[in-house]
């Protein structure tokens, strides 16, 4: 600014508020407010208004919703339309409870300084302030206004006015106007030219920054509605949404990097985003984050990490990840092992509607979950009643009472029956039953019967029917048959859920020996799996395959590493691995 300005400043209530303006624009927001509050005082609307942001910003000046409020409030009543905007916006959006916008400064106690809570909106007040602006030609304020009556209290609504707005603040070039009039049109879009007028108006929205607008834009595009299906561009516009902290486009973008859908896979951004749809709220990022650690990306499991995340969504109800939470608690995978706690997470499961949460009861029992006699009596009387009614759950949960003595006295042929009737829908059951037969207990023997049963078990999915079928399908002990390939395929669909004893014996059966091809390269990696989980055989077989080369690489350190933590853990053939180690170093006296 030149020296005449400076100087007509002194002299000019318009120059004074030029020159403040420009101070606050140019590095010297204090000078610039000290200046602004002067003018404000003297009653100028422009400079109350500013004074009034400054303090809701906190440019220039503490921050005070109080001191703006007030100030906002004087413009307001001077006529000034974009502080009767932000005052409909501050009513809208809510202010705390018990705040009141003090209309002058006179008699304030600013030792009393309001309690920042909860804000509560106050539509009415919102919709008073937004109509007087709206009707002023604030584009901001029709768009306002337009949303006022489409989400605000029943007396207030009035969508074919709300339409009128938004459509009014798009014309003015308003983003947000745009973002109402889509929002307006998909509401009831029945035609194909309605949602590519919807599309018209966000992409509109859009060169505003709007989040929402980004993230319907990338919906639209995945599904091809309104606008040609494109996953290239349905993923950039969730990855817009997602940087405006869009939380389901968040959600939506990190999901498509992980399955490389309209963008290249990539594990650690997909797992950022998904980290941070999470962390913003949403259960289904957190239980599929558990998942992933569970199961390991491309990095090894982490069931401490998984438990996290998966107690995060089972906090908020969700079904599937307090049964995964309830499951780790029930076997000390990555938290203690606490039966009680595996118990509630199994009820909450159980209440959210996961069915397979209640079949957990009988692993429950086998665990030790503690109950009173007369909460088993119960617990009992509760499944005898589902089954009878033929919930097969019921049967499946029955059966185990029968089989555990829940209710202190054991019955291995009415447990048999049960858990024959509940075979025909619940994996468990399968199981159980086909154990049944194997052992005979509450039944003849019938080995072929019991490999039928189990094996269905272990087609399902189930991973300790999967291990215990491919060892008998090994060694041939139900009348001699042998599959090594179909044992070597059940060991790796339970090793790569989790399941460690399924990661030694496939590692065993691609060390050779085996009807099927040899891989020691594979039996290393699975051997390692299987190491790094505490299996004490997996960590001798790691170090004699490190020491001796037998996969193509030699690792002495590394493999003696394995060794002593096996030797740790009482393994015999480590001690003697060892021992030939040491025998084979050279003397250092030679």
């Amino acid at each position: 600014m030149s020296l005449k300005h400076r100087i007509g400043a002194l002299f000019s209530s318009r120059g004074k508020l030029e020159y403040a303006i420009h101070l606050t624009e140019n590095g010297k927001a204090v000078q610039g407010f000290a200046l602004l509050s002067r003018l404000a005082a003297a009653g100028d609307a422009e400079a109350s208004f500013r004074v009034g942001r400054a303090y809701l910003d906190g440019f220039g000046v503490p921050p005070s919703l109080e001191d703006g409020a007030r100030w906002i409030y004087q413009a307001t009543k001077a006529g000034h339309i974009e502080a009767t905007f932000i005052l409909a916006t501050l009513y809208t959006v809510g202010l705390p409870e018990g705040f009141e916008i003090q209309t002058s400064s006179e008699g304030l106690d600013l030792s009393q300084k309001p309690q920042i809570g909860p804000r509560h909106p106050d539509f009415h007040l919102g919709h008073r302030w937004a109509k007087v602006a709206a009707e002023a030609g604030s584009p901001d304020a029709q768009a306002l206004l337009g949303y006022i009556l489409t989400n605000g209290p029943e007396d207030l609504r009035d969508l074919p006015q709300a339409r009128t707005w938004y459509e009014r603040s798009a014309e003015a070039g308003c983003s947000q106007g745009h973002l109402g009039v889509a929002l307006s049109i998909l509401d009831s879009a029945t035609t194909g030219e309605e949602l590519s007028s919807a599309a018209r108006h966000l992409l509109e929205a859009t060169k505003g920054g709007l989040g929402t607008a980004f993230d319907i834009l990338g919906r639209m595009y995945e599904s091809g509605s309104g606008v040609p299906r494109d996953l290239g561009k349905a993923a950039t516009y969730f990855h817009e949404a997602a940087e405006r902290n869009v939380v389901t486009a968040q959600a939506r973008y990190g999901l498509m990097l992980l399955e490389g859908i309209g963008t290249p896979k990539h594990y650690g951004r997909a797992e950022t985003w998904l980290k941070r749809a999470a962390t913003n709220g949403d259960t289904q990022s957190a239980a599929l984050l558990g998942d992933l650690c569970t199961n390991g990306g491309e990095l090894p499991p982490n069931l401490v990490e998984a438990a996290k995340w998966y107690r995060l969504a089972a906090e908020q109800k969700h079904a599937g990840a307090a049964r995964a939470l309830g499951l780790l608690y029930l076997t000390g995978n990555g938290v203690h092992q606490d039966p009680d706690v595996a118990s509630h997470w199994f009820k909450i499961a159980s209440e959210a509607g996961d069915a397979h949460a209640d079949a957990d009861f009988g692993n429950l029992i086998l665990a030790g979950a503690a109950a009173t006699s007369d909460e088993k009596k119960a617990l009992h009387e509760r499944f005898e009643k589902a089954a009878e009614k033929g919930d097969l759950v019921g049967a499946y949960n029955l059966g185990v009472s029968f089989a555990e003595g829940v209710t202190g006295t054991q019955n291995g042929r009415e447990a048999a029956r049960w858990m024959q009737k509940a075979a025909d829908g619940v994996v468990n059951a399968q199981y159980w039953y086909g154990r049944m037969l194997l052992e005979g207990r509450g039944v003849q023997p019938d080995p072929a019967q019991a490999l039928y049963w189990m094996e269905k078990a272990a087609d399902a999915g189930m991973a300790e029917a999967q291990v215990t079928v491919a060892g008998l399908l090994v060694n041939g002990n139900i009348n001699g048959r042998k599959d090594h390939e179909k044992a070597l395929a059940l060991y790796r669909n339970a090793a790569e859920s989790g399941n460690v004893d399924a990661m030694f014996s496939l590692a065993a059966m691609y060390g050779g020996g085996h009807d099927v091809p040899e891989n020691r390269p594979q039996a290393q990696l699975w051997f390692r799996k299987a190491a790094q989980r505490g299996n004490g055989l997996a960590q001798m077989m790691l170090g004699r395959y490190l020491v001796r080369g037998l996969a193509g690489v030699t690792d002495p350190v590394e493999g003696r590493i394995w060794l002593e933590r096996a030797k740790a853990q009482n393994i015999k053939d480590a001690e003697v691995e060892l021992v030939m180690l040491d025998e084979a170093q050279p003397d250092d006296d030679d």
